[in-house]
């Protein structure tokens, strides 16, 4: 038998596993990406992405590419029974330097994910592979694939990430459970082309008589989802006939126009593995968590997982950390992932109530809520979104007993900064891939011994001194020996440290907090995050 070596295996080659390639890709690491298909499913799948998402996106220099096929700051409505629209999500804030809500089409995603890969000579993507067992020791990982040609080969590496979906064969081969409910009630999803409705939005119809969703795709395409009643024959409401007619009750005619792409009926289940991480295997997106889709965050919890596992992966594989610090995935990721299971659960609660009685009381609950400012600001700006928040992890809280409005273990802000050849860019872009220690109107360098700094330079790290908008002169923000120079043209950054009080900040690779200090404490606060690394 055939037998090969790299360094990371990715099974599974959709966005989360082609994602995980990307950042492999650019850091140098031999990586192999196995994907079961042939070719990519021509209709859409997952269509909502989030700001967070596409902030990932940015990281792997794909997302300015992949936002073109979007439509962004697309509106979610809620209408009642009476087809009056009680509740509105309509964000406007771009706080991490993309807009919150926008709709896709997966498969032009992944398309454009796998030509962009071709930059990166040391990842090849094999189509039409199957993994069909793995066994590991504390060297690595050996998997058995059968190859498109049919013949089975080994493939040994030092790591392997598991994107191979809700119903991983990763996963089952290390035994982990899944854990949680399959919700009683079928959806019928049905995908269309040639659309015309104006209906620029989300609509969420919590009919109790039937609920469905509306989804305005790109490209004159649309999606609608119609909840299976109790007893229902989900053969029968599959056919093209009997979904023209629910569609033709809501838009009339003009569904002859229609072409159906796709008619499919689906079980939501919400569940969460038992453990994502194996040793040396982890698992990301649907391998790892299922959601329901009423909050539109499964494919954006599984960028999330990938952007906070591959930092560290290829830390460990480039010898600048210990490999303990892969646990620490499992227990940053958990909590949030989990959280959004509770949270696309409680929408879904929300739309799917049948019982005419209970659907009113919730109809007027929300015209309450709506005539209360703070809430129906809440509401418009999608701040009840539960946020990613590292208690335990690699992160260092000076403060033994965590404060409300604490920012470490939150991911940073991403405001447009001016550079001293005076040319706006987002601030990711100035931070670089790895570590950025930003400091407040201070050399957040100056403090730091000799081997302080010869440590965090093997990390890359970036030193950046924030300035006021023009503090400088013209188009030429105030230099400091050894780090980079920004002004801070909108004042966002004067904002959030105006929150915090001190004036500097430690961000990891993937964006999140990793402390705030002074730089009086800062020598020995990267002591701390140098311990948690080794």
């Amino acid at each position: 038998m055939k037998r090969e070596t790299t360094q990371v295996v990715i099974v599974g080659g959709g966005p989360n596993g082609v994602t995980a390639a990307h950042y492999m890709g650019q850091n140098g690491i031999d990586c192999v990406v196995l994907e079961l298909a042939e070719g990519i499913l021509p209709y859409p799948r997952a269509v909502g992405m989030d700001d967070e998402a596409l902030r990932v996106l940015q990281g792997i220099g794909v997302a300015d590419i992949a936002v073109r096929d979007m439509i962004c700051d697309v509106p979610l409505r809620y209408y009642n029974a009476r087809g009056v629209c009680f509740a509105e999500v309509k964000p406007t804030v771009a706080e991490y330097g993309w807009p919150m809500r926008n709709i896709f089409m997966q498969q032009l995603l992944e398309g454009t994910l796998r030509e962009e890969l071709v930059r990166h000579r040391s990842v090849e993507l094999r189509q039409g592979h199957e993994m069909l067992d793995l066994s590991q020791d504390e060297q690595g990982v050996t998997l058995q694939v059968k190859g498109a040609d049919g013949e089975p080969y080994e493939l040994h590496a030092q790591f392997v990430i598991g994107a191979d979906g809700g119903r991983s064969c990763v996963r089952k081969k290390l035994g982990i459970e899944l854990l949680g409910m399959t919700h009683p009630r079928k959806w019928v999803v049905v995908d269309v082309t040639n659309d015309s409705l104006d209906a620029p939005y989300t609509a969420l119809h919590a009919d109790p008589e039937r609920p469905f969703v509306c989804i305005y795709l790109p490209y004159r395409q649309r999606r609608w989802e119609f909840m299976l009643k109790e007893g229902e024959d989900e053969a029968k409401m599959c056919e093209e006939a009997t979904i023209r007619g629910l569609i033709r009750n809501h838009i009339g005619d003009a569904v002859d126009e229609l072409e159906i792409v796709r008619i499919r009926a689906y079980t939501h289940n919400s569940r969460v593995a038992a453990r994502f991480v194996e040793g040396r295997v982890a698992l990301v997106g649907d391998a790892a968590h299922i959601s329901p889709p009423w909050a539109g965050q499964g494919l954006n919890s599984g960028l999330r997982d990938v952007a906070n596992l591959a930092w560290k992966l290829v830390a460990v594989l480039q010898g600048r950390a210990s490999p303990k610090i892969i646990a620490s995935y499992d227990t940053e990721r958990r909590g949030h992932a989990t959280d959004l299971i509770g949270l696309a659960d409680n929408m879904g609660a929300v739309l799917g109530l049948t019982n005419p009685l209970m659907a009113g009381v919730r109809d007027w609950l929300f015209q309450a809520v709506n005539t209360v400012d703070n809430l129906r600001s809440h509401l418009l700006e999608f701040k009840f979104k539960p946020k990613a928040t590292i208690i335990k992890g690699l992160v260092f809280h000076e403060r033994e007993e965590l404060r409300e409005g604490d920012l470490v273990g939150q991911l940073f802000v991403q405001p447009n900064v001016e550079d001293c050849e005076g040319q706006r860019r987002r601030l990711d872009e100035v931070m670089g891939s790895s570590y950025a220690v930003l400091g407040y109107r201070v050399n957040p360098a100056a403090p730091l011994s000799e081997a302080t700094k010869a440590y965090w330079a093997t990390w890359n790290t970036r030193f950046i001194q924030v300035n006021r908008s023009r503090s400088g002169g013209r188009n030429q923000p105030l230099r400091a020996d050894g780090v980079i120079s920004v002004e801070d043209v909108d004042n966002r950054l004067g904002n959030w440290f105006s929150k915090v009080r001190d004036c500097v900040v430690v961000v990891r690779p993937d964006r999140f907090v990793a402390a705030i200090t002074t730089p009086e404490r800062l020598e020995s606060v990267l002591a701390k995050l140098q311990g948690q690394l080794s």
